[in-house]
C-alpha cells in the first residue's frame, strides 16, 4: 500500500477513535465510512497493474484490432481466429495501444481466442465474437443483469 494510502487510513482510526469517544453511534458511523475507504484502496491497488486485452474487427473486415485497455503491459499476446485457422503472436501491447494485423480477406463472423500474460508471468485468456455487422460482446450500454430482452 502507498504512504499517502497509510496516513489517510490511520488518521481515519485517529478520527473514529475520537468519535466513538464523544457518540458511539458517531463513532460506529466513522468505523463504517473507515472501512469502506480502506476497501477502495485495496481494490484500487488490486485493479492498479491489470491488462485488458480486447479483440475487434476493422470497419472493412479485413483486419483484426488487438487493443490494450487495461493499465499495465500484457505480453506474449497469442491470437487465434478459430473457424478460419488464422494464428498470430504478439511479443508486447504497452496500455492504451493498439495492433492491426491484416488477413488479406473479409471475414463475415468468427471467433478470436486470445491468451496473454502480464508482468509477474500470470496467464489470461479471453474469447470474443468477432462480427464484420457491428454486432461485438463489447456494447457499453448493455446492462450486466438485463431483466428485459436486450438486442
Amino acid at each position: 500500500m502507498e504512504k499517502n494510502h497509510s496516513i489517510i487510513l490511520l488518521a481515519g482510526i485517529l478520527v473514529c477513535a475520537i468519535c466513538f469517544f464523544i457518540n458511539s453511534y458517531l463513532g460506529g458511523i466513522a468505523a463504517i465510512i473507515l472501512v469502506t475507504l480502506a476497501m477502495s484502496f485495496f481494490i484500487l491497488e488490486d485493479a492498479k497493474v491489470l491488462p485488458e486485452i480486447s479483440v475487434r474487427l476493422h470497419e472493412d473486415a479485413k483486419q483484426v484490432i488487438v487493443s490494450n485497455g487495461g493499465t499495465a503491459t500484457a505480453y506474449k499476446i497469442h491470437v487465434a481466429i478459430v473457424p478460419l485457422d488464422i494464428e498470430y503472436d504478439i511479443a508486447g501491447l504497452e496500455p492504451e495501444k493498439s495492433h492491426g494485423h491484416p488477413l488479406g480477406h473479409m471475414i463475415n463472423e468468427a471467433k478470436a481466442v486470445i491468451s496473454y500474460e502480464d508482468a509477474q508471468g500470470n496467464h489470461y485468456s479471453k474469447t470474443s465474437k468477432l462480427s464484420a455487422l457491428g454486432n461485438n460482446e463489447d456494447d457499453l450500454l448493455k446492462p450486466m443483469f438485463p431483466l428485459f430482452n436486450w438486442k
